[in-house]
């Protein structure tokens, strides 16, 4: 190993975590004193967090539409910290933000490769580690999982078969406990790109109503649903495994204090 695991720290794996939510969710589970295993395409937010954090961060950047990273990454993390206590899968993808009609199944094959495809191969490598700690995992979801929203049809679709995803894990992993969790409208790059790139595909009801989320200050400050994804991917409760929730909703209570 690498580095010394201090006793009583957990080691985490948190994707798409150089900025916005997966950022947040990575310094939380640092300020509590646990090892975190970062992955994104981009390495200098990571590189950076790692010097302010000598000992308990390590990184990886990489494509994770190449599955063959998958692999490097649990190797690499165990290889750093020894083992694997969870993960949290939170990078994807928006694009294509175009109606069905204008758009093309290879930009839709991107868009699973990225958000789904990408996790089963993931998952794949990283079941034998985390079986070994009894481990946890926490899928990003979103609302339009559940719901429609013009143009937003590879999004929507993903969302939907990385909850079922999450589902099948419980199932067939009695010793893994993993959620699904739709973190809201947090104020990153991505509403940003919906504001900037969605009015052509978005009805323009649908697209002014983010606009004016982000002009009044609305969208969800990153610390808030990252909070409660820390919390569940440290010490989420066996009963809650295979379900989807929203971060803020009654059953989470514990876990928003």
């Amino acid at each position: 190993m690498s580095t010394t695991t201090a006793a009583g720290a957990k080691t985490f794996i948190v994707t798409g975590a150089s900025r916005g939510l997966g950022l947040a969710i990575a310094q939380i589970l640092l300020r509590s004193s646990h090892n975190v295993f970062l992955v994104a395409r981009s390495d200098a937010d990571m590189k950076r967090l790692k010097q302010e954090n000598p000992g308990t961060v390590d990184y990886l950047a990489a494509d994770l539409a190449d599955f063959s990273t998958a692999s490097s990454i649990i190797q690499a993390t165990v290889k750093a910290f020894g083992k694997v206590d969870g993960i949290v899968v939170n990078h994807g993808v928006l694009a294509p933000i175009t109606k069905i009609s204008e758009s093309s199944a290879e930009e839709w094959r991107r868009c699973y490769d990225i958000n789904v495809f990408s996790a089963v191969a993931l998952m794949k490598e990283a079941i034998p580690e985390l079986r070994k700690t009894k481990g946890r995992v926490v899928f990003i979801s979103s609302g339009t999982a559940f719901g429609t929203i013009a143009a937003w049809g590879s999004y929507g679709t993903s969302k939907a078969a990385l909850n079922h995803f999450n589902a099948m894990l419980a199932a067939e992993e009695p010793d893994i406990t993993s959620v699904a969790i739709s973190p809201g409208k947090v104020d990153t790059d991505m509403q940003k790109q919906i504001r900037e790139e969605g009015q052509s595909g978005m009805t323009a009801a649908v697209h002014a109503s983010f606009v004016d989320e982000h002009e009044t200050g609305r969208l969800l400050p990153a610390e808030l649903p990252g909070s409660v994804i820390a919390k569940l991917v440290e010490r989420a409760p066996k009963d809650l495994s295979g379900k989807h929730f929203r971060w803020n909703q009654e059953d989470l209570a514990d876990f928003q204090q």
